[in-house]
């Protein structure tokens, strides 16, 4: 597969980590960069359009639900308190795209349900999140919107109904890998659908980076200030002078000290995006916005940001807030709120952001600490959570301690409405 004269090292150093990744999941609408020849390395787990003219190496293998007596039962049952195996690959490969689906009576089952993933030896998984939040809605809500790496087809639109959840990130392992579900839930998972598409290869793919995604959450998030001051009370309007968002917006953070932080990860590799969810219950007083919080980005220790925002929608890659839910490749909002209304009812409630740094992955040599302000100067206190996703070299760092049930369930809609409410007035 790999001659002398071009290994995968020379392949990975020829190769900008943009363009790998461009050339790996596609760009829709970016300038193709050639891969080497057939010749010079292993394409590595699918390609853009202009590749498929180039001969492969490897096998295309899948794990599926199909029905072992050859019917049309092809699911697996998941007992409530039990965990699915829905591949135990041996030998080298690449997971290329990961499809599942399932129907249950459990409410909030997609955040009952954890998805984890382990590469070749390792004993710790390398991707532990609740199944909704992995594939990029979280509060376990379902949500049609597309993205290049992840996307969601639902039946009756935003809600807690069935949903088709897919995943094209690349996820090359060098010995096996296993890939579990975990129900949490107190009642069975009925009927779990799934494909697990991946390349079997002859040569192990030693030398490239391995696929890891972390869930974390915080609520509520601990404000800075006491909101509550009167400081904060004053009823002189929308955003002038001696308001309490234009008094919020002085307060200076320079540190990043108290941001959410969404990753802190040890090693080589990249950081290739997020999402964000945000219960809305806890903001400025006549200012029901809750964004504003700058993302900081520390690198290879960094003891200030490497990487400085300027707002919550401008690091989703909007402006001027958000307006709603859209889709587009690489940034998008995937769950909006409320859905409906204007003023204050148009950004109360449940949202999911993303945004995926595909051709402009953050590379990092020994460390990454991914932040972002939850509110200007971490003011606001709301529910947050998030799933990172980023490729890096074996070991990683231990990941945080996964909450308990109770603790990773989403606020109830009337509440959540009722404690936003409470802090605008």
């Amino acid at each position: 597969m790999f001659n002398k004269k071009v290994g995968r090292r020379d392949f990975l150093s020829k190769v900008s980590a943009g363009a790998l990744f461009g050339t790996m999941l596609g760009r829709s609408g970016a300038p193709e960069t050639p891969m080497p020849s057939p010749s010079g390395g292993l394409r590595l787990g699918g390609g853009s359009l202009g590749n498929l003219v180039y001969p492969r190496e490897g096998k295309r293998k899948r794990f599926s639900s199909w029905d072992r007596k050859g019917g049309n039962f092809d699911w697996f049952v998941v007992p409530a308190g039990g965990t699915a195996t829905l591949a135990d690959i041996k030998g080298p490969g690449c997971i290329t795209h990961i499809w599942i689906t399932g129907r249950t009576k459990e409410k909030f089952f997609l955040r009952k349900c954890l998805l984890q993933m382990t590469w070749d030896d390792e004993t710790e998984p390398s991707v532990q999140s609740p199944l909704g939040d992995f594939f990029g809605v979280g509060h376990a809500r379902v949500a049609d919107f597309w993205s290049l790496p992840l996307c969601m087809t639902t039946r009756g639109g935003v809600g807690y109904e069935r949903a088709a959840l897919n995943c094209f990130f690349p996820m090359p392992f060098s010995k096996g890998a296993r890939i579990q579900l975990v129900n949490q839930g107190e009642m069975q998972i009925d009927a779990l659908y799934f494909y697990i598409d991946y390349e079997e290869y002859a040569t192990p793919p030693d030398d490239f980076l391995r696929f890891h995604a972390q869930w974390r959450r915080q609520n509520p998030t601990p404000p800075s200030v006491d909101l509550k001051d009167p400081i904060y009370r004053r009823d002189l309007g929308h955003r002038v002078p001696g308001s309490p968002f234009m008094v919020t917006s002085s307060i200076p953070n320079l540190t990043g000290k108290g941001n959410y932080v969404i990753l802190d990860a040890k090693g080589r590799g990249h950081y290739v995006g997020c999402n964000l969810s945000i219960d809305n219950i806890g903001v400025i007083h006549n200012e029901p916005w809750f964004g504003e919080g700058d993302d900081m980005i520390f690198i290879d220790g960094d003891k200030e940001p490497t990487l400085r925002g300027t707002g919550t929608e401008d690091y989703f890659c909007d402006a001027w807030g958000f307006t709603g839910r859209y889709s587009t490749p690489f940034y998008g909002v995937s769950l909006n709120g409320m859905d409906s209304g204007r003023g204050m009812v148009r950004i109360a409630g449940k949202w999911t952001m993303f945004r995926f740094h595909i051709v402009d992955p953050i590379m990092f040599n020994s460390s990454i600490k991914v932040t972002i302000e939850h509110g200007q100067a971490n003011v606001q206190s709301n529910d947050y959570a998030s799933v990172a996703y980023w490729y890096q070299t074996e070991p990683h760092a231990p990941f945080p301690k996964m909450l308990p049930l109770k603790d990773r369930m989403p606020l109830d809609d009337k509440k959540s409405f009722l404690k936003l409410i409470d802090s605008w007035r």
